[in-house]
C-alpha cells in the first residue's frame, strides 16, 4: 500500500469516527442517535411526538443564540448488496435561510467492518493504481413541497459489499434561534428503476445556399430525416440559421414565435416523431431576440429560450437579451437551451441545471470547445452543440457531450449528423466525490443574489 492510499484510508476512518454523540433532551424513537463533529458546535436535539406533516412525530434540531451549530440525527438500516432502496423524508425549516445547504440528508453505505463500502460498478480505470473506489454518501434531492414541508427522496443501489445504510438528517451551520424538523423517514427495498434511454443528435451544417430564411430552413430537412433514421429523440440545429449567409440584417430575418420557421420545423418534428431545437431571430413588437425554440413531436412549440449573454456585435445590432432560464418537460426528460456566447459564462448552464435540465441543447456559431466540456462536466449534464465551425479550425465542435465533459459523438463533415444514446437515469461517480451532481445544490457557494433572496 503506497503512502497516498494509506492516507486515503486514514481520511475515511476519520470521517466515520469523528462525529461525537450528542444527547437529545427527550424521548426519541428507538435506534436513532444524535451526533456532531465537535461538542462545542453541538445543536439542541429533541423529538416532537405530534410533529410532521401527518402529525406522526418529527426530529428537531435547533440552535440557541450561537451561530454555526451543526449536527444530525442518524439511524442504520440493514441492506443487501446490489439491491435497490428507496429513501424518503420530509423537512421543514423555521427561519433558516439557505436551506439547500443547511438542511441536508445523506445515505452512507457501510461494509461489515463499518467502513465505506466499495463502489464496484465504477471502472477501476477511473482511479489511480493502488486506490479503491469507495462509495461516497448519497445526497437525496429536494422534491415537492406541501404546507411548508419538502420531501427529499431517491432510489439508490447498494454497493455489493454493503451491509448497512446509515441515514443522516443534518442541520449545518445554523443561524441563531433557527431550527429544522425532519419527519416520516422511509427506507425500503424496491425494484430497479427502468432505464431512461434517449438518443441525442447534433447537425453539422452551414446553409450556404439560398438567400431567404425559408431556403435556409429547407436545407436542414434531409439532415433531420437522417437523424430520424437513427431513431433520434432530440435533434439540435445551429444558431440563427435563417440569418446565416443571407446578407440580411438581424431585423430583416426576425419573425414571430410561433411563426413561419417554427411551423416548418414543427411539421418535420411531427413527421419524424422527435423534438427539434432550432436557432432563430425572434421579433416581439419593437424588440428582437436571439432565440432557441424547442419543437415537439406534435408539431407544437414546446418552449423557447432567449439568449441572455450577448456579444458585442449583437449588442451593436440592437438585439435584446433575455432574462430567464426556462426548462421544458419532454417525453424523455427535461430540456434546457443556451445559445453560443452563453457558453462562455458558467452561470447560464448552472441556472438551467438548477432548474432541472437533464439535457442542454446548444445552438452555437462558434466557441471554445473546452467551454462546452466544462459546462457539461461542472453540472453533470448532457450538452448537445451544433456549430458552423469547421473541425480544421481547432475551435467549436458539433457534438454530444457526456456528463464528464467528454464528447460521446461528433459530426465532423459538411453536412452530417452524429447521434449518441444515453441513459438519463445513470449516475456518474467520481473518485473521492461519488455522485457529484447530487452534491452541487448542497455544496455550491452562497452568491450575492442568493443572500438577497435567501436562495
Amino acid at each position: 500500500m503506497n503512502c497516498k492510499t494509506h492516507l486515503l484510508f486514514i481520511l475515511i476512518a476519520w470521517c466515520l469516527t469523528s462525529y461525537v454523540a450528542c444527547s437529545a433532551t427527550e424521548f426519541h424513537p428507538e435506534g436513532w442517535t444524535t451526533h456532531s463533529a465537535r461538542p462545542e458546535i453541538c445543536p439542541e436535539f429533541s423529538w416532537d411526538e405530534n410533529g410532521g406533516p401527518r402529525g406522526q412525530g418529527a426530529f428537531i434540531i435547533a440552535s440557541n443564540d450561537r451561530e454555526g451549530l451543526s449536527g444530525h440525527w442518524q439511524h442504520a438500516f440493514k441492506v443487501q448488496g446490489k439491491k435497490h432502496y428507496h429513501f424518503s423524508v420530509w423537512r421543514r425549516s423555521i427561519d433558516q435561510p439557505h436551506l439547500r445547504r443547511v438542511g441536508t440528508a445523506r445515505v452512507v453505505w457501510l461494509d461489515s467492518q463499518g467502513e465505506l463500502a466499495m463502489r464496484d460498478e465504477v471502472s477501476e480505470a477511473s482511479f489511480r493504481p493502488g486506490e479503491y473506489p469507495r462509495a461516497q454518501p448519497e445526497f437525496p434531492p429536494d422534491g415537492k413541497s406541501v404546507d411548508g414541508w419538502t420531501e427529499l427522496s431517491g432510489i439508490y443501489q447498494a454497493p455489493s459489499n454493503a451491509v448497512r445504510a446509515v441515514v443522516e438528517l443534518h442541520y449545518r451551520w445554523g443561524q441563531p434561534h433557527t431550527q429544522i424538523a425532519w419527519s416520516d423517514v422511509g427506507f425500503s427495498e424496491v425494484s430497479p428503476p427502468e432505464p431512461r434511454l434517449v438518443r441525442l443528435a447534433t447537425v453539422h451544417h452551414r446553409p450556404k445556399a439560398g438567400k431567404t430564411p425559408h431556403e435556409k430552413c429547407e436545407q436542414f430537412a434531409p439532415l433531420i430525416t437522417e437523424a430520424a433514421k437513427q431513431n433520434a429523440d432530440l435533434v439540435v440545429l445551429p444558431e440563427v440559421l435563417t440569418y446565416y449567409g443571407t446578407g440580411l440584417s438581424y431585423a430583416e430575418c426576425a419573425e414571430t414565435v410561433p411563426g413561419p420557421s417554427t411551423k416548418y420545423f414543427g411539421e418535420l418534428a411531427r413527421n419524424h416523431n422527435c423534438y427539434i431545437v432550432v436557432g432563430l431571430f425572434e421579433r416581439e413588437k419593437h424588440l428582437i431576440y436571439n432565440v432557441a425554440v424547442l419543437l415537439g413531436p406534435s408539431g407544437e412549440v414546446v418552449g423557447k429560450y432567449r439568449k441572455v449573454t450577448l456579444p458585442r456585435g449583437e449588442i451593436e445590432g440592437g438585439i435584446m437579451p433575455g432574462g430567464d432560464y426556462p426548462v421544458f418537460e419532454t417525453r424523455f426528460g427535461k430540456v434546457g437551451m443556451m445559445i453560443c456566447y452563453d457558453g462562455f459564462f458558467p452561470e447560464v448552464a448552472r441556472e438551467l441545471t438548477k432548474n432541472g435540465a437533464d439535457v442542454i441543447a446548444w445552438p452555437v456559431w462558434g466557441c471554445n470547445p473546452m467551454l462546452g466540456a466544462a459546462r457539461a462536466c461542472e453540472n453533470h449534464v448532457y450538452v448537445v452543440s451544433s456549430t458552423y465551425t469547421d473541425v480544421s479550425s481547432n475551435w467549436m465542435i458539433s457534438a454530444v457531450y457526456g456528463q464528464d465533459g467528454q464528447p460521446l459523438a461528433q459530426a465532423k463533415d459538411w453536412p452530417s449528423v452524429a447521434v449518441a444514446e444515453v441513459d438519463l437515469g445513470n449516475t456518474l461517480h467520481w473518485h473521492s466525490l461519488g455522485d457529484f451532481k447530487a452534491q452541487i445544490p448542497r455544496h455550491r457557494p452562497i452568491v450575492p443574489i442568493d443572500r438577497m433572496t435567501h436562495d
